[in-house]
C-alpha cells in the first residue's frame, strides 16, 4: 500500500510513484494483485497512473473504505480509497469475501405474508405485527423462514404425484415440481414443505444461506480505532480483507512502506510470507518489536492430521488417510457458511436413513399416545401442547400424567430427529468458505516464524524539483546547509558524552577526551583511563560506519590497519549494522577491534530532547562457542560464554554464560539471511516464569528444559556447509558467529 505523502509536490510524487509501480508490476506473479491506498482528492491522478503502468484492462475495482469523518468545506470526508489492479485480470487470484446477512435485512426482501418462525421448542408461528414493522425484534434463537414456490413451468414426463399430510398432491397443469417425486418425499421428511391449506410451498430458512457477497464498499470499518504507534497506521482489518481476497496461505506479500509494520503483522498472522521495506530505522525497529511481541492464534493446517480430523467432523465424512506434510500452501481448515438449496436437500439420501432410524420409536410413542387419549392423530396432527380444545384428557391424574409423559417423549424424539436431519442438510449442502475464519487450536499459542532484518540501502535518495531536475543536497551551497552538523560530528559528540557500554557496567569505556582525526577511515581519537586505580591512558581509534548502510569486513580490516600504523591501542567501530562476516573479525595483529552497535535513536538525535545516553553505543563481546560432533554424525553447539574486552588492561577475558539472554542457531546458513531453526534461553531472573506470564499458558517443563540450555539439541550437518550462531545479551545487542562444516 503506497500512501499519499506529497513531499515535494504532486509532479515529483507522481514520478516517484510511477517508478515504484513499474517495479511492483515486474515483481508481481501473473495471478498477483496490487492495492494502492489513496485519499479522495488524488484518486483520479493515481488511477490514471496505474492505467498507464498496468493497462486499464487490468483494473479490478476501486474500494471505498469508510473512516471516521473529517471536516471539509462542504460535506464531511468519510472515505479513503483502495485502487485494486491485477498483473493479468484474466488470471487473477480471487477469493470471495462474505459478510453476515442479518434477519432484518433478509425480511426486507421477501413478501410479508410468506413468513414463518420456528421456536426452539418446535412451535411454529407467524411474525407478530411488531416484528414485521421492526425485524430487529426477531429473536436470534428462532428459525426464521419464508415460503417459495415448489413448481416450475412446463409439464414433466416423470411421475409427479406424492402424498403430503394425508393428501395426494400433483402440480398444476403445464407445471412440474422443482425436484423428483423421491425428492419431494425427502423434502416432506425434512419438514421443508408447508401448505397452509392450499398448494405446497418450500420453506427456505434464513440459516440456509445467512451471507451476502461483500462489495467494494467497506462500510463497517469506521470507528474501529487502533492505538497508533506510528504517525501513519492503516487499520489491520482493511489489510486482512485485501489479503483474504487476493492471496492464499504461503503466498508472498510485499509492503514497500513498512511504517509500524501493520501489513507484515497481518501477513504473519494469516500465514503469508512477507517482505516489508522502509527508509527509516525507527520504523523497522517498531515493526520488528511489534511482530516479535504478538501472540498469534494457531490455525489448523489442512495438511495435518489434526486438520484432517477437523475437516471430517465439519463435513460429517470419514477422515482422510492421505499422508500429511504440514504444508501451509494447502491452506487452513476454514469455517464455512452453508449454501442450502432445494436441490441439495432433495438429493440427500442420508435424510432417509435418519428418518428410518427414528421412525419405529416415534410410531410406537404415537400409537400409545393415541390409545391414552382416545385419539387417532397422525404425526402432523399432534399439537405442541396438550389442551382440552385439542383432545379429551383423562380425568384420572395418573393416566393424565402418563399421557403427558408420552406426549413429551414423542416431541423430544421428533425434535431430535429434526435436529439430526438439519445437521445432515448443512453438512451435505454446498457451502462457501469463510477465509477469514479458520479453525484454531485453543491449546496452542504461536509466535512469529523465522524472519530476518536486512540492512538499509546505502544509496542516497535524491528529490526532484518542479522542472524534473535532481536535487542533490550534498551540492547545496547555502550558508544554512554548511552550518549544519555532519553525521560524523554528531556521532563523535554523542560518543564523547555517552561512552561505550559493554555487558557489564564495570567494563564501560568513558572518554576523557575525544577529538577528530584526519585519517582515511579513522575519524576520531579517543582517550580513556582503565578501571579505578589504573592511571594508564589508552588511545582508541574511532571508525564510524555509514548513516544508511552496512559495514563490511573489508572496511574493518582497512580501519584496523590504519589504527595500527598510527599507534592506537584499540579500534572502536561504531555502526548501525554489520555485514555477517564482519562479526567474525575481532583482531588485527595487536589491535583489538571492538564493534559497537549504535542505537537507532541517533538517527533522530536533533529531534529527541531526552535521548537515553546510557545505551547509545554498546559492544557485545565475541561469543565463545564449541562445535561438538556426535557418534551418529550429527552436531551439537555449546555456548561457553562471551569474550569481553577489558578496558583496564586492553586484553580480552572470558566471562561465563550469565551475560547471555538467548542464543539461536541457523543449522543451514546460506550466507545471506539468518533463520532461527534452534532457539535457547539462558537468561536471568527465572525466564521460565516470565515465559509463562507472557504466553499466559502453562509450559511443559520437559520441553522447557531442552530450551533452557547452553548446549543445543543434535542436528544434521548443513547441506550448504555452514552454520551460524547468534547470541543476544540482556541489553538486546546481538553478535553472530559462522562455522564452516565439512
Amino acid at each position: 500500500a503506497f500512501r499519499d505523502t506529497w513531499r515535494d509536490g504532486i509532479h515529483s510524487y507522481l514520478t516517484y510513484l510511477r517508478d515504484r509501480l513499474t517495479v511492483a508490476r515486474d515483481l508481481l506473479t501473473d495471478s498477483g494483485s496490487i492495492f494502492v491506498q489513496i485519499g479522495e482528492e488524488n484518486v483520479h491522478r493515481v488511477r490514471g497512473l496505474m492505467d498507464e503502468v498496468f493497462g486499464d484492462e487490468n483494473f479490478v475495482t476501486q474500494i471505498s473504505v469508510r473512516k471516521t469523518a473529517s471536516p471539509s468545506r462542504a460535506l464531511d470526508d468519510a472515505f479513503y480509497y483502495l485502487v485494486w489492479f491485477a498483473k493479468d485480470v484474466s488470471r487473477i487470484k480471487y477469493r470471495q469475501a462474505w459478510s453476515q446477512r442479518s434477519k432484518a435485512d433478509w425480511v426486507l426482501n421477501v413478501p410479508k405474508n410468506s413468513w414463518g418462525i420456528v421456536e426452539p421448542s418446535g412451535t411454529i408461528r407467524n411474525l407478530t405485527t411488531d416484528e414485521r414493522h421492526n425485524p430487529r425484534l426477531i429473536p436470534d434463537e428462532v428459525g426464521l423462514y419464508a415460503l417459495s414456490k415448489l413448481t416450475s413451468a412446463g409439464p414433466s414426463k416423470e411421475e409427479q404425484e406424492f402424498k403430503f399430510e394425508g393428501r395426494t398432491l400433483v402440480p398444476p397443469k403445464n407445471t412440474h415440481w422443482k425436484t423428483t417425486r423421491e425428492g419431494m418425499i425427502r423434502l416432506t421428511r425434512a419438514n421443508r414443505i408447508e401448505s397452509r391449506g392450499g398448494p405446497p410451498w418450500f420453506k427456505r430458512f434464513h440459516a440456509d444461506f445467512p451471507a451476502i457477497p461483500m462489495t467494494n464498499s467497506f462500510d463497517d470499518t469506521a470507528g474501529k480505532s487502533v492505538d497508533p504507534i506510528y504517525v501513519v497506521q492503516t487499520q489491520p482489518d482493511v489489510i486482512e480483507r485485501c489479503l483474504h481476497m487476493a492471496s492464499d496461505p504461503g503466498d508472498l506479500v510485499l509492503d514497500p512502506t513498512c511504517g509500524s509494520g501493520t501489513t507484515a503483522t497481518v501477513a504473519e498472522q494469516w500465514g503469508r510470507r512477507w517482505i516489508t521495506i522502509d527508509t527509516s530505522r525507527v520504523a523497522l525497529a517498531l515493526a520488528r518489536a511489534r511482530i516479535m511481541g504478538v501472540r498469534y492464534p494457531f490455525y489448523l493446517l489442512a495438511d495435518s492430521r489434526e486438520g484432517q480430523l477437523a475437516e471430517a467432523q465439519v463435513t460429517r465424512t470419514a477422515p482422510s488417510s492421505q499422508p500429511v506434510q504440514g504444508n501451509i500452501r494447502h491452506g487452513f481448515v476454514y469455517e464455512r457458511v452453508p449454501h442450502i438449496m432445494l436441490r441439495s436437500i432433495a438429493n440427500n439420501a442420508e435424510i432417509d436413513v435418519i428418518w428410518e432410524k427414528f421412525q419405529p420409536e416415534l410410531e410406537s410413542l404415537r400409537s400409545r399416545l393415541n390409545a391414552a387419549l382416545g385419539t387417532s392423530w397422525q404425526e402432523w396432527e399432534i399439537p405442541r401442547e396438550l389442551k382440552m380444545a385439542s383432545c379429551r384428557l383423562p380425568e384420572d391424574k395418573q393416566r393424565r400424567d402418563a399421557a403427558a409423559t408420552l406426549h413429551a417423549d414423542w416431541w423430544q424424539a421428533r425434535i431430535a430427529r429434526q435436529q439430526e436431519i438439519d445437521k445432515s442438510i448443512a453438512a451435505k449442502a454446498e457451502f462457501e468458505y469463510l477465509y477469514d475464519k479458520p479453525y484454531d487450536d485453543k491449546k496452542k499459542v504461536r509466535v512469529a516464524g523465522p524472519f530476518t532484518v536486512e540492512s538499509l540501502s546505502p544509496h542516497r535518495v535524491l528529490g526532484v524539483d518542479e522542472n524534473d531536475e535532481l536535487i542533490d543536497s550534498l551540492n547545496e551551497d547555502s550558508p544554512a546547509y554548511g552550518a549544519k552538523q555532519t553525521f560524523p560530528q554528531m556521532i563523535l559528540e554523542n560518543l564523547k558524552t555517552a561512552g561505550v557500554q559493554q555487558a557489564h557496567k564495570e567494563d564501560r569505556i568513558t572518554f576523557i577526551a575525544l577529538t577528530p582525526w584526519p585519517g582515511a577511515l579513522v575519524c576520531g581519537e579517543g582517550r580513556y583511563l582503565g578501571k579505578s586505580g589504573n592511571t594508564d591512558e589508552k588511545r582508541a581509534a574511532i571508525f564510524i560506519g555509514p548513516e544508511f548502510g552496512t559495514v563490511q569486513r573489508a572496511d574493518l580490516v582497512a580501519a584496523a590497519r590504519e589504527a595500527g600504523d598510527a599507534g592506537f591501542d584499540v579500534l572502536i567501530a561504531c555502526a548501525f549494522n554489520y555485514e555477517a562476516h564482519a562479526t567474525e573479525f575481532s583482531k588485527l595483529g595487536r589491535i583489538p577491534v571492538l564493534k559497537a552497535r549504535m542505537n537507532a535513536d541517533l538517527h533522530m538525535a536533533e529531534d529527541l530532547k531526552t535521548t537515553n545516553k546510557a545505551n547509545l553505543f554498546v559492544i557485545f563481546g565475541e561469543p565463545d562457542i564449541t562445535l561438538l560432533s556426535e557418534q551418529d554424525g550429527k552436531l551439537r553447539v555449546k555456548v561457553n560464554g562471551v569474550d569481553v574486552f577489558d578496558p583496564s588492561t586492553g586484553e580480552v577475558r572470558s566471562d561465563g554464560a550469565d551475560g547471555i539472554a538467548c542464543w539461536f542457531i541457523d543449522t543451514d546458513y546460506n550466507e545471506e539471511s539468518f533463520f532461527v531453526r534452534h532457539a535457547y534461553f539462558l537468561g536471568a531472573n527465572d525466564p521460565y516464569s516470565a515465559l509463562k506470564t507472557t504466553l499466559k499458558a502453562e509450559i511443559n517443563v520437559e520441553a522447557w528444559a531442552t530450551l533452557n540450555s547452553d548446549t543445543s539439541r543434535p542436528f544434521e550437518k548443513p547441506k550448504q556447509g555452514r552454520i551460524a550462531v547468534k547470541v543476544i545479551n540482556h541489553l538486546g545487542d546481538e553478535v553472530m558467529k559462522v562455522f564452516k562444516v565439512t
